[in-house]
């Protein structure tokens, strides 16, 4: 009985190990270079045990493999390749984009997935062609005014502060925070200081990384097969019944704040919205712009407007702090320009400061916030230069980080320098070598919005104050691996002073 059960025992470890490990050959026999996998985690043991930010994990395997067009990873036990060629990137991403539509990151339509960053296939084209008209020049002109106000009561804030070292990233949240809920909810947090704690609870839900999200490599499809979403209930939850309170409140129909929730509820008036037909065998989606739909939409906005313009604009006055050249020439710029406008902060302002425009793009090229870009083959392809054949279903990755800090593609990648991002240097440079918000018609349509309320935050704040190193600010920056974007890690102190 024991030599029975003993047996079985081993039968049993040997078969799991096979099934860990059954795809572990599967670049090796294809030609393909590929970091040796570890059982069970594949290349993202690191990650997958929270020791390492899933950014830096994919830094790192891109450097690893430096004269490679493309290399094989695993992630837990499924094979992906990564691009390293910007070429293959431009061909994939852009030329070849209907055979790459998806990310492969679907999930429970009801749990927030029917969002137009998670969306796949014909709804996100449905979602991607009706909402683009939201975020054009004429609508974030009608929101600037509550960046403005959110921004002026920030300022007065920072002036209410006794001590000048505070610690950045959380301090410019409380901006971002303010700026979505207004431009998003129609909300103000002056007097609502119950829904700030809720919406910071909800952040860490979100943006902490959980274990479906290994599952679903290991996996891939199977939250949308099971109908599983990847955020707790009490998210789902409370995104529905605030849409729904400010639906109630506002009967149902636009107001006149022209914030984002007016958007989506003109946007509704109009009926079920389709998707553009790409092909003439391809049927169209038709999508009714349901309540859930609409908290589908501002969560992913919430989301996506609040942490990454913070983290960007905490990495950028950390630079600054340690370059107080730039700093100068960047205050000098801002004090120019604003006085041009009459001491108005106007759209027209912020376009007009240019050296402004060269420190954002620097910022996210040393910090490029959302790692790895993924897409899913839609078909069997081969991909260009190589004869590597991609499977239908399976994943390409892309580390702009690995790309942003080539050094040959940005000599002294590590030297934070806004003058790569003159007219001149941009021109030369090839189209995929930057790639802060993706790249693509899949690129992130929120991109406009993120750069104007962040231009109107630190114009406003530097306009009065400046940044300097104080005795808790570090030399090298460290990446928080309990987020699933990039971000850091202990806090970044800084002091803030009044300017004379």
């Amino acid at each position: 009985m024991l030599q029975y059960v003993a047996i079985t025992l081993v039968t049993l470890v040997i078969g799991i190990y096979w099934y860990i490990t059954r795809n572990f050959n599967y670049w090796k026999d294809r030609n393909v270079a590929y970091p040796e996998p570890t059982p069970l985690f594949g290349n993202m043991k690191e990650v997958a045990l929270r020791r390492k930010n899933i950014g830096i994990a994919f830094e790192e395997i891109h450097n690893q493999f430096p004269s490679e067009k493309v290399v094989g990873v695993y992630r837990m036990t499924t094979p992906c390749l990564l691009i390293r060629d910007l070429d293959i990137i431009k061909q994939v991403m852009i030329k070849d984009f209907d055979l790459f539509t998806d990310r492969g990151v679907e999930f429970s339509k009801d749990g927030l997935g029917a969002n137009l960053f998670h969306a796949d296939g014909e709804l996100w084209r449905a979602l991607r062609n009706k909402f683009t008209p939201i975020f054009t020049t004429s609508k974030l002109k009608s929101m600037l005014y509550l960046m403005i106000d959110r921004g002026d009561k920030f300022v007065k804030y920072v002036e209410s502060l006794k001590e000048p070292e505070q610690e950045i990233h959380g301090l410019v949240q409380q901006y971002t925070m303010a700026t979505i809920a207004a431009c998003a909810f129609g909300l103000d947090f002056d007097n609502m200081q119950d829904k700030l704690d809720i919406l910071k609870k909800v952040d860490q839900m979100v943006l902490t990384p959980n274990i479906a999200l290994e599952i679903d490599m290991m996996f891939p499809g199977i939250l949308r097969k099971f109908n599983s979403s990847v955020f707790p209930k009490f998210v789902t939850d409370f995104f529905y019944n605030m849409v729904k309170q400010i639906i109630t409140e506002r009967n149902n129909a636009p107001t006149n704040r022209k914030d984002f929730m007016d958007l989506l509820l003109e946007l509704r008036d109009k009926g079920e919205v389709q998707s553009v037909k790409k092909a003439e065998e391809v049927e169209r989606q038709s999508v009714a712009i349901t309540d859930g739909i609409i908290a589908a939409q501002a969560f992913v906005f919430y989301v996506g407007g609040y942490e990454t313009s913070a983290t960007t604009m905490n990495f950028l006055l950390y630079q600054l702090a340690l370059n107080p050249d730039i700093q100068d020439k960047l205050i000098a710029e801002i004090d120019e320009v604003i006085a041009k406008y009459n001491g108005e902060v106007t759209y027209e302002c912020l376009t007009d400061m240019v050296y402004l425009d060269k420190v954002f793009k620097e910022t996210l090229r040393m910090y490029s916030i959302v790692e790895p870009l993924t897409r899913n083959a839609l078909a069997d392809y081969k991909i260009p230069g190589t004869n590597v054949i991609l499977k239908k279903g399976q994943t390409v990755l892309v580390s702009p980080r690995g790309i942003h800090h080539d050094p040959f593609l940005y000599p002294e990648p590590e030297k934070f320098d806004p003058e790569r991002f003159s007219v001149e240097n941009s021109a030369n440079r090839h189209p995929c070598a930057y790639m802060p918000f993706g790249v693509g018609p899949r690129n992130c349509i929120g991109m406009r919005f993120a750069q104007t309320q962040s231009r109107v935050c630190i114009a406003k704040l530097l306009s009065k104050f400046r940044v300097e190193p104080s005795k808790n600010t570090k030399r090298e920056m460290k990446y928080d691996p309990n987020r699933v974007i990039i971000g850091p890690t202990g806090g970044n102190y800084l002091n803030i002073v009044k300017r004379k």
